[in-house]
């Protein structure tokens, strides 16, 4: 069905995780391609035994395809619809759809909705791109049409931000831009909480929508505790623990812009609270004298390894840092610790928070284990897809 398209034929024994669905295929797999093949481009990807195993998109690099689909069917415009349409079904269900108390949630999560390469997150109205891959990105006015079909009046525009997720080593030069109609940065809605998305300056797609249901958790546990925020970046945890009614909170980023984003946001929220201050500081020479001064602590750092070899490194950071909370925090007070990074597994981030337990000499106990919410699904054949791991701790 697919004859015009370059072919692809595994080593033998390398056909094993395809025929698990897992949708990654390694350059060091490949025993021979035949026809030309372009980055971005199409391909059958067959075993050694001429076994059909899948079509996805060719890329230069560690991950040298894509799979997308586990069938021999033709890719046409109306398959990336119908790609869609499943993925808007699932936040349908999930009551996030048509939900004025939180008009912001992930519409497409990479893999997780069979669609590697790609996340679109969607910010009241507008719908925010973000490539991973050439093959996605070479598709992105078509993509952008599809998505416009699926969603109708809810989607006014979407917006590509892609110029610093796309492997550099690529030959194209990609510019963050409009793909259909226009918009302005604005404010959004999480729970009846308000905040600032800046998609054209922000981290990210503008903001950590991972956090949602884990921000919402915190929210609980806040009543009059005074509550430290580190890494706060906008301030989503801070806000959420006011509104939970924290006695004091104090945001913290080493960072002076996420510090001015999360004032916005709080006084958005709590105009002139005297309870929230925001501060420009190092987490790790913050951490090391904040005794006695807070009983609900929250580490929300930004990957400390986004590659296999920073990974020692990593959980050496994570056992600092959730030590020091540990050794400072007052008796029953609860720590929200969290790795965004996808090579820190979940057992790996649990031994670095155990480590740091017992280096504090404190007695801890796990409340929570958290992980990303549901409109950020995991592909069951994909793992790698579980990259939020998020402990919640009494410590006595």
């Amino acid at each position: 069905m697919n004859s015009s398209l370059t072919k692809v034929v595994l080593k033998s024994g390398k056909d094993q995780s395809l025929k698990r669905f897992h949708p990654w295929v390694f350059s060091g797999a490949i025993k021979k391609m035949y026809g030309p093949v372009n980055e971005g481009d199409v391909v059958t990807v067959y075993s050694n035994k001429d076994e059909f195993l899948g079509l996805g998109h060719y890329q230069v690099g560690s991950i040298a395809i894509r799979v997308f689909c586990f069938e021999n069917i033709e890719i046409n415009y109306d398959f990336w619809k119908l790609k869609f349409k499943k993925a808007f079904k699932l936040r349908e269900s999930l009551g996030l759809t048509n939900n004025p108390e939180t008009n912001t949630y992930r519409l497409l999560h990479a893999e997780g909705d069979g669609m590697p390469g790609l996340i679109i997150d969607f910010y009241n109205g507008t719908a925010v791109m973000q490539m991973h891959s050439i093959g996605m990105y070479l598709m992105r006015n078509e993509l952008a049409q599809a998505l416009k079909e699926v969603m109708g009046d809810l989607l006014d525009a979407v917006y590509d931000k892609s110029e610093k997720t796309l492997p550099f080593k690529a030959n194209i030069d990609p510019k963050d831009g409009f793909l259909l109609g226009e918009s302005k940065t604005g404010v959004v809605s999480e729970y009846g909480n308000l905040f600032n998305v800046d998609w054209v300056e922000g981290q990210k797609t503008g903001f950590f929508i991972d956090q949602r249901e884990n921000r919402y958790l915190l929210q609980q546990y806040a009543k009059d505790r005074d509550v430290l925020n580190m890494f706060c970046y906008t301030g989503g945890f801070s806000f959420f623990a006011m509104n939970g009614g924290a006695k004091s909170v104090h945001s913290v980023d080493s960072s002076g812009k996420a510090i001015d984003l999360t004032r916005e946001n709080v006084e958005l929220n709590f105009p002139n609270d005297p309870r929230h201050e925001a501060i420009v500081a190092d987490a790790f020479e913050y951490l090391k004298d904040i005794q006695d001064k807070y009983d609900l602590i929250v580490l929300d750092p930004p990957a400390f390894a986004k590659h296999r070899d920073a990974l020692g490194r990593a959980l050496q950071g994570y056992k600092r840092i959730n030590a020091r909370a540990f050794e400072q925090i007052r008796p029953g007070g609860i720590v929200f610790t969290f790795s965004c990074s996808q090579v820190v597994s979940k057992d790996k981030f649990r031994e670095a928070v155990f480590s740091a337990a017992a280096i504090s000499g404190r007695t801890v106990r796990i409340l929570h284990q958290l992980n990303q919410p549901a409109d950020h699904p995991i592909n069951i054949y994909h793992p790698e897809g579980e990259y939020i791991k998020g402990l919640v701790l009494y410590v006595e």
